[in-house]
């Protein structure tokens, strides 16, 4: 199938991309990397009127950490690949988890095109990013003709493909904070397919204190419930563990209250027991590389 037919807009100003949106609202569509966009339009899934390509605007691409009263935080822009983000530097030291999680999604041809903003603003319940910058305790960033605004990550995603945006808001970036101090993360996902989306996927990130002891800690979970979300349960079980007996138990937890939506692919029971072994694994992973900044264990 073919799209319906559409206007197309190519702005060179954020402003001249905010004014379509609010002028257009619903019937509009921002393009960046188009990956999941370009395929529901083939599908008729979605029909916008308008499609707004952001491609050509101006610092949408940009990539890199700033500092303000002694806290760093790693920023990125709307237009900046997945790939790009895979492979950077900068979010390798800083937010090592986003990269992890970005180096599941899909195929590299896929992340040399897409978005990291793009997959967050798309919410889709299933995928990798979402789930990393809520256990990375991201802020995402969101502009309108009239205001701009940060959201928490944990309050941006409402449902399955919905998020609180307004129809004639757009995401201009996301921030996470730096990891700082003893700490370490993984994300670990069950798929069909190499390449396929997860069917359950896990994100851990721990900080530990002086003592050896988990100090804090942040778990998320893709493919489990209508939205990617923080298992709260577990996080307060490994509070205080210091050793990585204690993380299965608490990971028992992770499946307490998730709603997750059955396909063929896997049963709401399934994807529950998936979210409580990858939960456990992730746990695992993150612990071991706080304890030995060089560890290489094999997260998958």
């Amino acid at each position: 199938m073919k799209p319906a037919p559409f206007e197309y807009a190519a702005p060179r100003e954020l402003d001249e991309a905010l004014d379509l949106l609010a002028e257009h609202g619903d019937d509009a569509r921002v393009l960046a990397g188009g990956q999941s966009l370009v395929r529901m339009m083939n599908a008729r899934q979605v029909s916008p009127s308008v499609v707004v390509d952001i491609n050509r605007l101006r610092g949408l691409d940009s990539l890199g950490v700033t500092s303000d009263n002694g806290s760093s935080t790693l920023r990125l822009g709307a237009t900046v690949r997945q790939r790009t983000s895979e492979l950077s530097g900068e979010v390798a030291r800083h937010a090592p988890l986003l990269a992890e999680a970005g180096a599941h999604v899909a195929h590299a041809p896929v992340r040399a095109r897409g978005t990291v903003v793009g997959s967050v603003a798309f919410a889709d319940p299933s995928a990798e990013l979402p789930a990393a910058l809520l256990a990375l305790d991201g802020l995402v960033k969101v502009r309108s003709r009239a205001a701009e605004r940060t959201v928490a990550a944990d309050d941006f995603f409402t449902g399955p493909f919905r998020t609180s945006l307004a129809p004639d808001e757009m995401v201009v970036g996301i921030e996470v904070p730096v990891a700082a101090g003893r700490s370490g993360s993984a994300f670990v996902e069950l798929t069909r397919r190499h390449g396929d989306l997860p069917v359950c996927g896990a994100a851990a990130v721990l900080g530990l204190g002086d003592d050896g002891r988990v100090a804090q800690a942040r778990v998320a979970l893709c493919g489990a419930d209508q939205r990617p979300v923080r298992v709260t349960a577990v996080e307060s079980a490994v509070v205080g563990a210091d050793d990585p007996s204690a993380f299965t138990e608490a990971a028992a937890r992770a499946g307490d209250g998730l709603e997750p939506i059955p396909s063929c692919h896997g049963s709401a029971d399934f994807r529950r027991h998936l979210a409580r072994v990858l939960t456990a694994r992730a746990l695992r992973t993150a612990f071991a590389r706080a304890t030995s900044p060089k560890e290489t264990t094999d997260a998958r």
